[in-house]
């Protein structure tokens, strides 16, 4: 490839893409610059005037609306917002810079916003002008058929959710972790991302054609004829690998002597179901709520869950279905519900903790749960639990939603297990107190990963120092396969981690009944499960558990990856999910 138009990055999640770009405005605090062809600076001027009248029309709207409600003095203001936006002179700014610099009206409009931040009155009415943009922006692209690979300041989960998921060719950041909330999406919605790309948003116009390599970590810019056949190419070998590993989708994931694990997938929504064999599975592990309600705009109703979730149940055909309860809170908020502002928020208010303490949340969901469930195999999962205390507050709240439903005439299924997850330091460290009080754990590694290492995945300052493969996390991921097992509760694995082949080796070794992951992972988990004896897999996690240092663990890990990738014989080579080093 050119390497003048190559950039390196960090490979985030695989694949390989080819599209044109859109530049997402993913925080109305970071607003993105990009350059604008000279052919389409004419179109940028537009925009702005566009604007300019949006916003001059939603000012009169709140004039009238405050006069009405209180007085002609205290509606004043706006009628002088509107006429500072009608200055010649400050529009004649933004469009000199717009011409003189080549760059997108958003940031010739912050420029003038940062000029006049101390005079309110000035800065104010430019601000509905920014926000303006970016509505008419994520309007229009939203409401076009156009597939685009998604260019950011920074990997959030609202940048992987910004459109529809089959529209999303792949994901291109400047900042970001390898295994932010973010980059967990992109590999479970399978979309190439790399990040790090130094200076992106600079580099870009909107529509340039680019290429993505979630492999290597790089991005061609304008790739010629050349480049695209070639990247093509390697698209149609690594299909013909998937097509070979397809027959083994129909095989349990069983190894060569005898041993089966589970391997059930993770979803975020109904039509994500339609995206993989059922029957090449053992159910749903983990199936993300929230996302139920991050796709509205306002709360879903007790029938709306109900009818969500009773299709899920439907569909699964009655396999084990684990639905989690409402995961919000930290990098997860809802747009119509305002959380507070908090300086550490992977520590805050989040999970159980928002549902426990607004009680309404949980009280319609377990309704629509119980409601549902005889519909089906469902399994009920609850986020973040820190205490023993919080699981007798869900039971109490549990057993009165089936009490009210029956009393009122409703069926309800006579057994619903009710598992926690494993994510946080206190439930690991007291789970022999608790496991007689669950049915099943299920161990959420993307969260405790960061709590046991004390590193926000989020956070760019720290992030490096997130290590899945770190000697305390496979310390911990053992006890808790070894507690469940001697209490006989089921124990799975359903973070990211249990998406890479050679880890679900370990994790069953160390004596996981199941793993949950991506759906298009399924695949190359079985060939690894089917290539690798259990009573060797025993041995490699326990010299995985010996290691003093990341390195020994990866050393370990990259044996098991050697046994897997380079076997002729096999004539596949499965993708690794997770980024190698």
């Amino acid at each position: 490839m050119s390497q003048d138009r190559t950039i390196q990055g960090v490979a985030v999640s695989p694949g390989l893409a080819i599209g044109p770009v859109h530049v997402v405005q993913a925080d109305t605090a970071e607003v993105p610059t990009w350059t604008v062809a000279e052919n389409e600076v004419a179109g940028e001027i537009d925009r702005l005037a566009a604007a300019v009248k949006t916003a001059s029309q939603e000012l009169e709207k709140r004039q009238l609306e405050v006069a009405r409600v209180s007085d002609k003095k205290d509606a004043e203001i706006f009628a002088v917002h509107r006429m500072i936006l009608q200055d010649p002179s400050s529009l004649r700014r933004v469009e000199e810079q717009i011409v003189q610099e080549g760059i997108n009206a958003e940031s010739a409009v912050q420029s003038l916003i940062t000029r006049f931040e101390a005079l309110a009155d000035v800065s104010d009415p430019w601000r509905h002008v920014l926000d303006a943009l970016l509505a008419r922006d994520r309007e229009e692209v939203a409401s076009s058929e156009q597939r685009v690979v998604l260019a950011a300041q920074e990997l959030t989960p609202k940048v992987m959710t910004f459109l529809e998921r089959e529209r999303i060719l792949g994901v291109i950041t400047e900042a970001g972790g390898r295994f932010s909330h973010g980059a967990v999406l992109a590999r479970a919605f399978g979309i190439p991302c790399v990040v790090g790309v130094p200076n992106l948003l600079a580099r870009l116009e909107q529509n340039l054609l680019v290429t993505v390599d979630g492999d290597r970590g790089a991005v061609q810019l304008r790739p010629d004829q050349e480049q695209i056949d070639e990247l093509l190419e390697i698209k149609k070998q690594r299909e013909a690998r998937r097509d070979a590993l397809r027959t083994i989708g129909e095989l349990p994931a069983e190894t060569p002597d005898g041993r089966r694990l589970e391997l059930q997938v993770n979803i975020e929504s109904v039509r994500d179901i339609q995206t993989f064999e059922i029957a090449h599975t053992d159910g749903v592990g983990l199936f993300r709520t929230e996302f139920l309600y991050m796709e509205r705009p306002q709360f879903p109703s007790e029938e709306e869950q109900y009818r969500l979730y009773r299709r899920v149940l439907r569909e699964m055909k009655g396999l084990p279905t684990t639905m989690r309860t409402l995961d919000i809170g930290a990098d997860k908020p809802l747009p119509y519900f305002k959380t507070p502002t908090e300086p550490n928020p992977a520590l805050g208010w989040r999970g159980i903790r928002i549902t426990l303490e607004w009680r309404d949340f949980l009280y319609s969901q377990l309704r629509a749960f119980l409601r549902a469930s005889i519909h089906g195999n469902l399994r009920i999962l609850l986020p973040m639990v820190t205490s023993l205390e919080e699981i007798r507050e869900v039971h109490e709240v549990f057993d009165s939603v089936r009490t009210e439903l029956l009393q009122q005439g409703y069926e309800v299924a006579a057994d619903i297990p009710v598992g926690v997850m494993i994510e946080v330091p206190s439930m690991l460290i007291a789970l022999e107190t608790v496991i007689d009080h669950v049915d099943f754990v299920s161990v959420g590694t993307n969260d405790l990963v960061q709590y046991i290492l004390a590193a926000d995945r989020d956070n760019r300052w720290v992030s490096r120092l997130y290590d899945p493969q770190h000697p305390a996390v496979m310390l911990a991921l053992q006890r808790v396969a070894r507690v469940a097992g001697e209490a006989g509760h089921p124990s799975a694995v359903c973070g990211d981690l249990a998406g890479d082949p050679a880890m679900a080796v370990l994790l069953h070794g160390m004596g996981y009944d199941s793993v949950s992951v991506a759906p298009h992972f399924v695949a190359d988990i079985k060939y690894a499960i089917r290539k690798i004896p259990w009573a060797e897999a025993r041995e490699l996690a326990d010299e995985a558990l010996r290691q003093s240092v990341s390195r020994g663990v990866n050393d370990v890990i990259a044996r098991i990856r050697a046994r897997l990738y380079d076997d002729a014989a096999a004539g596949v080579q499965p993708d690794s999910p997770t980024p190698r080093a």
